[in-house]
């Protein structure tokens, strides 16, 4: 019975499997099945199927029919994304028509339909035919087709024809007639020429050095200067400077840890690159508490009479902590006792004058006051020992630092009463950086010198004192040796000047001290990465330590190195590079002995004396209105045009008319700040600027930020110059094509050193015992190599002007290859043979700049000539000026070769 749910009634008779293989069980049909095709090789069983699927015979289609026995596909799909191949029986004219419209849409060419290969095209083809001129091909790329073929029964059985008929060739070679192939290689020569074009086109630097700024944007150098110069923010340094004075830091110390951290997050902040800390490990010295006197003791010397108050008043307020102690860095520890004798400026020739006079100095205490002829106090205490003193106490006198030459703080610039100058009293012109480790770096695991073998250590103790201390000491002298001579006498008042003898009253000198010999320091450096010769470096450089709050020595300088650090930094934020790579670096333990930069120096000797092309020092950047510079010659030029760009407004002047109206010129670089391992040790052209003229309370607690902002500099405006001078100098130094060195005031100031020594050994009366003539000699080649040298410089110019601002590749490198010798000649002027350098202080290689054995602070040119003159070997005089002509000699004629 039918199905309730079926359709159809009655229902259709559902045919058997037999009816179903053998054909149409509703007519019978004498052609089926068809002859088999001669090329069909298949099974029965693979033919009785595709009866299922059409019970139309395929008609054979002898158009279609390919050489060789080839047999079109009928269901086979050439879609890239097949894997199979099928073949199908179904010959229908329709569906014949069907595929070969799929066949087109697919990008299929029917092999047999010649017409077709000409006549089909993809969007693709169309659409880029659309822009392009229709040339006619007579062959098209075609990638190999792969038939897969499932294994059949009878593969077996197939001969080797069959074999040959089911082979599918791999590769199809284009058929090319001569038009198509000159067409061809006509195109071919075309995108070689094109690549070429672009190729030199980039290479050649066809934009100047702008096209060097590749992913980034072009920069007008303009620009950039007037950028620097309106972006210098008074309000963000005064802000820094107020942080960095808070509290007392001293090298080593929590304080100077924390600023150190404070410098690497701004670097960090302001986007500079490869920011690092980098320590050393030094000896230092601390005050202990209670661990300094300074007492007149009773004639049985068991009790003191009077102890001098030895600190400050309290100045810092409740959250700067604990002010410093009043001592001397890297003074000797002890406790002595002597007659006190006062020796004027402590120079030898003061201790040579008490001597002359009579009067025993051995065992004595001596008291000596800053200044005056001798202005390095490491040097004064050295003087003392070698006199025979046990002890020395150096303290600030009103004539030179007091209320004689004016106000004094904190309403005014010159020492209170109680106010005391510390500092190190290491032999900074004997052995500079770390005294255990003179000339190789302070890393772990390094060799190092005891106390008693380093030469850059005093042996005798030592303190500081106020000049309300040095009061009562000096009263209890009266009447004791000899009256003091004019020249000796000081301002403190109420005081009747004597020398002082053996007979004076007995003064307790004692200096207890934490010692730490490997104490960790932090210098921080940061950099933007240069763009044409970035392993060339100008470097700018500012020690962060304090003997205390520091506000102009040394946090002015940090407050302008930082301001001017943020501003390259937005530059960089900005797409904009420069030239040569700029490097930022805060140096640690300045105050005792340079030791962080020097031990930079030394840890980077090769590198710095190949790559860095200047060094810029700040150290008390801001101490009064007028602007000077200690230089090498080579920054003449560039520093008198970035001093014309710069305007001082409380003066309405630029900075260079205000230098030509005081008659000032580029000082000599003594051995004060962080360039002396830079200039005198790696030969690196280096520069300390400042805004000086004024005195300020050096070294004591009154140099903090209150002063800062209310007598020294109100509103930061010196330090906002400042800040423009020291910015518009890097750009200068860094983004220049051509470096801005000043060879020719180099040759005319080599000319000027001689003349200065020669006029030197003429006081001394002794110019008669040696013969500058070799270096005479070496200065007027050295002038003539210079001379021919700056030539290329104009020739360049020329040529760029006339190619309107297109420098070839080969031009570019040679003007790199002439910024490189321009640097090396100050390099070529170290003595670098082994055992070279100054006579018994080996570190000082420079032959023209570096500290002079007794002058300290103070520039020497010569300096080797100048010991050995002093020294009165003249043998080795004549020697060491025989060499130092060869090595100037030597460095002018590698500018030429």
């Amino acid at each position: 019975m039918p199905s309730e749910k079926s359709q159809y009634i009655p229902p259709p008779p559902i045919p058997t499997y037999d009816e179903a293989v053998s054909g149409h069980p509703s007519s019978s049909r004498p052609d089926w099945p068809p002859p088999a095709s001669p090329i069909d090789t298949r099974p029965d069983n693979e033919t009785e199927s595709q009866s299922l699927i059409s019970s139309r015979p395929r008609q054979a289609d002898s158009s279609r029919r390919g050489p060789n026995g080839y047999r079109p596909p009928f269901v086979e799909s050439d879609d890239e994304g097949s894997q199979w191949t099928l073949e199908d029986h179904d010959s229908e004219d329709d569906d014949d028509a069907h595929v070969r419209r799929q066949m087109q849409e697919l990008e299929v060419e029917d092999p047999l339909d010649e017409a077709s290969s000409g006549a089909s095209s993809s969007s693709w083809t169309k659409r880029i035919t659309s822009s392009l001129p229709q040339w006619r091909w007579r062959w098209r790329w075609q990638l190999p087709r792969i038939t897969v073929r499932l294994p059949r029964q009878n593969d077996g059985a197939t001969t080797q024809d069959a074999e040959s008929t089911e082979t599918r060739r791999w590769f199809r070679l284009p058929k090319v007639n001569s038009a198509a192939a000159i067409l061809l290689v006509g195109r071919l020569l075309a995108v070689f020429l094109i690549l070429g074009f672009l190729y030199l086109l980039f290479m050649s630097d066809l934009f100047t050095n702008m096209t060097r700024r590749i992913g980034g944007q072009m920069f007008d150098p303009e620009a950039v200067r007037q950028y620097v110069q309106m972006n210098v923010d008074s309000g963000r340094m005064r802000n820094t400077l107020e942080h960095f004075t808070s509290y007392a830091h001293i090298a080593g110390t929590e304080g100077d840890y924390a600023l150190a951290m404070d410098v690497r997050n701004d670097f960090m902040k302001y986007g500079l690159e490869d920011v690092t800390v980098d320590d050393y490990y030094v000896y230092l010295n601390y005050p202990k508490e209670g661990g300094r006197a300074v007492e007149i003791m009773s004639e049985d010397g068991k009790e003191a009479k009077w102890t001098a108050t030895l600190e400050e008043n309290e100045v810092g307020g409740e959250t700067a902590g604990r002010q410093t102690f009043v001592f001397h860095g890297h003074s000797k520890a002890g406790d002595v006792r002597g007659p006190l004798i006062y020796a004027n400026y402590g120079s030898r020739e003061d201790f040579k004058r008490l001597t002359d006079n009579g009067i025993k100095t051995e065992g004595a205490i001596a008291l000596v006051r800053y200044y005056g002829t001798q202005g390095d106090r490491a040097l004064k205490v050295k003087a003392a020992e070698m006199a025979g003193f046990a002890g020395c106490i150096i303290y600030s006198d009103p004539a030179e630092d007091g209320f004689v030459q004016g106000e004094p703080a904190p309403n005014g610039r010159f020492m209170p009463a109680d106010g005391v100058q510390r500092g190190a009293v290491s032999l900074m012109s004997w052995v500079v950086g770390d005294v255990l480790t003179p000339g190789w770096e302070s890393k772990k695991g390094q060799p190092r010198m005891s106390k008693e073998q380093t030469a850059g250590l005093v042996k005798i103790p030592s303190i500081p004192l106020s000049w309300r201390d040095a009061q009562v000491l000096l009263q209890h002298i009266q009447g004791f040796g000899d009256p003091c001579p004019e020249d000796w006498r000081g301002g403190v008042p109420e005081v009747e000047w004597w020398s002082g003898n053996a007979s004076s009253p007995i003064v307790r000198l004692k200096n207890e001290q934490d010692e730490v010999e490997q104490q960790e320091i932090w210098n921080v450096y940061g950099k933007i990465v240069g763009i044409e010769q970035n392993e060339k470096s100008i470097i700018i450089g500012n020690h962060r330590d304090a003997w205390s709050f520091g506000a102009t020595d040394p946090n002015s300088g940090t407050a302008v190195m930082l301001e001017v650090a943020r501003i390259y930094g937005d530059l960089l934020s900005k797409g904009w590079r420069p030239l040569r790579t700029i490097e930022f670096m805060s140096w640690d333990a300045e105050e005792y002995n340079l030791i962080g930069s020097t031990e930079y120096v030394e840890n980077n000797m090769e590198a710095l004396q190949k790559n860095a092309f200047a060094y810029i020092n700040l150290d008390a950047a801001v101490a009064g209105r007028e602007f000077h510079a200690a230089a090498s010659p080579m920054f003449r030029k560039v520093l008198y045009k970035v001093l014309d760009r710069v305007v001082d407004p409380l003066f309405n002047a630029t900075l260079r008319s205000l230098w030509d109206d005081r008659n000032a010129d580029i000082e000599g670089l003594g051995a004060g700040s962080d360039y002396v391992a830079f200039q005198d040790m790696a030969g690196t052209s280096s520069i300390d600027i400042r805004f000086d003229g004024a005195a300020h309370p050096y070294h004591s607690s009154y140099d903090n930020f209150q002063w800062m902002d209310r007598v020294s500099d109100p509103g930061f405006i010196y330090h906002n110059l400042l800040g423009q001078v020291l910015g518009l100098l890097i750009l200068e130094l860094a983004d220049r094509p051509i470096l801005p060195f000043d060879m020719g005031s180099y040759a005319l100031s080599l000319g000027r050193y001689l003349g200065n020594l020669w006029q030197w050994g003429e006081e001394k009366g002794v110019n008669g015992q040696f013969n500058l003539d070799p270096i005479k000699d070496a200065i007027n080649e050295v002038e003539g190599a210079i001379s021919e040298f700056e030539k290329w410089q104009i020739s360049w110019e020329q040529t760029i002007v006339a190619a309107n601002g297109w420098e070839p590749i080969g031009l570019g490198q040679r003007r790199c290859d002439y910024n490189n010798r321009m640097s090396n000649f100050e390099t070529g002027l170290l003595d670098l043979e082994l055992g070279g350098g100054v006579p018994n202080r080996t570190q000082f290689k420079h032959v023209l700049f570096g500290p002079q054995l007794w002058s300290g602070y103070e520039e020497a040119y010569f300096p080797a000539i100048r010991d050995t003159v002093d020294a009165e070997d003249w043998p080795l005089v004549q020697k060491t000026i025989d060499k130092t002509a060869d090595i100037i000699r030597k460095a002018g004629k590698a500018l030429l070769e």
